[in-house]
């Protein structure tokens, strides 16, 4: 057997070549793992097989979490966020496999990781040509929908500012570039100021270039609420952390804002819904003025949307049907609550949640100082993260016939 030394890759600012460069060791891989499953039984774990055993430990366990992560966390999101019509139908049907399949070859790695570290070491040599054949096939047929299908459509979709942020991702990830880009500590005859964070990073520098997608008045649905969900449809896909979370921002009778991270629980036509308690401080604010703004920021996709509007409470039967579907400990959690309001310490907030179990039992009945809010929307922007700031922004604003008109903003 036979292990290349040398293999010369090609440079970042060619991401698909690179991607394809780490499939081609990864056959080099596979073909030596093979190699080696028919070498045992002849040479049992002798010096060539100890060396070749180490050879795939290193690659795949230091080398090809990095080829999926590039993939989950940077190719295929960044594709999702610019495909569009037949292309997106097929990246749809095309990416729940991909990343079954990641985890299908984590799972039969660590199978074969620990046959091989016995060979490594000299302790064993057995090697399952079942496990082998499960392994390798299931890369194999991984690189082949990678090279016919999702590089092609990277290479014809992404623009050279998409090419290049996705070469930067994967240099980071790889350590060639640092995570986040620095500047040098402030020289010391400088007047002290409170703009750094550490290690010598100076908050103002501290900036993302985005260039993942763009976003023309084309590429947006006439319907705002249709064109949120078709968003917030791709965020899921893309497995933004905590899709469903959202700023409200509120104002009190002093005209003072405040704003606070709640989960939507529903959007359609009439607005947008959450739930909480209505004594809490936003319930109060809102009762005082009932106009508030969420913000949506999906930092994967590099998207922000905007919406601004009036509140109402939800009817009680939303707000029954909603609280009952929740887990029995949450709801005695909403009951046991004052929401925002002082107390003592963390042990009298467990005694009052002990007292409502105690009386609740598993049918607590929902109070009501809880329930449901829904921003009607008046305004409701959206952003597209773009180079050197230039960003995209759309803008729908309700006209007094509940039409919606839609226009540019500069960024």
């Amino acid at each position: 057997m036979s292990h290349t030394l040398f293999d010369t890759a090609p440079d970042f600012s060619q991401p698909i070549a690179v991607l394809k460069h780490c499939h081609d060791r990864i056959r080099k891989q596979l073909e030596t793992l093979r190699k080696l499953l028919a070498h045992l039984p002849r040479h049992g774990a002798d010096a060539e097989a100890q060396q070749a055993a180490q050879a795939v430990l290193k690659y795949f366990n230091n080398a090809a979490h990095l080829h999926h992560q590039d993939e989950e966390h940077n190719l295929l999101p960044m594709l999702q966020a610019t495909a569009r019509g037949a292309d997106a139908a097929l990246l749809a049907e095309l990416t729940p496999a991909i990343l079954a399949g990641h985890e299908q070859m984590d799972r039969d790695w660590s199978i074969i990781k620990s046959q091989l570290e016995q060979i490594a070491n000299g302790s064993g040599s057995a090697l399952s040509a079942d496990d082998v054949a499960r392994f390798c096939e299931a890369y194999a047929a991984h690189m082949v929908v990678e090279e016919g299908q999702i590089a092609p459509m990277a290479k014809r979709l992404f623009s050279p500012d998409q090419m290049a942020q996705l070469g930067s991702a994967m240099q980071v990830r790889r350590g060639i570039l640092p995570a986040l880009p620095t500047s040098q500590v402030p020289e010391q005859h400088a007047a002290p100021v409170n703009h750094t964070v550490a290690d010598g990073v100076v908050l103002a520098d501290l900036r993302l270039d985005y260039g993942r997608a763009s976003l023309t008045e084309d590429d947006v649905l006439d319907d705002p609420i249709a064109q949120f969900g078709k968003w917030f449809e791709e965020a899921l896909h893309a497995k933004v952390n905590e899709p469903n979370a959202m700023s409200v921002a509120t104002v009190d009778a002093d005209g003072k804002p405040s704003s606070r991270i709640v989960l939507i629980k529903q959007y359609d036509h009439r607005g947008f819904t959450w739930y909480t308690n209505y004594e809490s401080q936003k319930g109060r604010q809102l009762r005082a003025n009932p106009h508030a703004a969420l913000l949506f920021f999906w930092s994967e996709l590099e998207r922000q949307v905007r919406i601004e509007g009036k509140v109402v409470q939800t009817a009680a039967e939303e707000s029954d049907t909603y609280f009952y579907s929740r887990p029995v400990k949450s709801q005695i959690a909403a009951i046991a609550s004052r929401q925002s309001a002082p107390i003592a310490n963390r042990e009298q907030m467990e005694a009052n949640y002990d007292a409502v179990a105690a009386v609740s039992g598993e049918h607590p009945l929902r109070p009501a100082h809880w329930g449901g809010y829904r921003l009607d929307p008046e305004r409701i922007e959206f952003w597209q993260g773009r180079r050197s700031r230039f960003h995209d922004r759309i803008v729908y604003v309700k006209q007094a016939d509940g039409s919606w008109v839609k226009e540019r903003l500069q960024p």
